[in-house]
């Protein structure tokens, strides 16, 4: 369990650290999202989730920076485990797949909500300024 944690947090590391990487996460979090195989088990989380997953991107972006460490760190290695294929309940089990994924992503939000309530209303006073001026996350 310790070698796990800790190869997560390198995950969440690497991907914090690396625009490109960041996208890609983001980009598998939307696809996870919005498939129709798995988005019924996920349309309660939906927001939340593309809402940590957006947060990252302007993180890793250097746009988005207001934000501990720990925070960034803790969600990143929790988005990273909910699209991994092979968690500890394996996600193509139907109904018990998304139970985890769902706790983690509960669990997660839940501890760093007043940062990503933060980060919400940069998000939306950012919208409120013309794009040319903001470039996009």
């Amino acid at each position: 369990m310790k070698g796990t944690i800790e190869r997560m947090q390198e995950d969440a590391r690497e991907v914090t650290g690396s625009p490109s990487k960041a996208a890609k996460l983001a980009e598998s979090v939307l696809r996870l999202t919005s498939s129709g195989k798995y988005a019924g088990q996920l349309t309660a989380l939906k927001h939340k989730i593309l809402s940590l997953a957006r947060m990252v991107k302007c993180y890793s972006r250097r746009e988005y920076l207001d934000i501990p460490w720990q925070t960034i760190l803790l969600v990143t290695a929790a988005l990273i485990y909910v699209v991994s294929p092979l968690d500890a309940i394996a996600d193509f089990l139907p109904v018990m797949g998304f139970t985890d994924d769902t706790a983690v992503i509960l669990a997660v939000f839940s501890s760093v909500s007043k940062d990503v309530e933060r980060f919400l209303a940069w998000e939306a006073a950012r919208e409120k300024t013309p794009p040319e001026e903001t470039g996009s996350c």
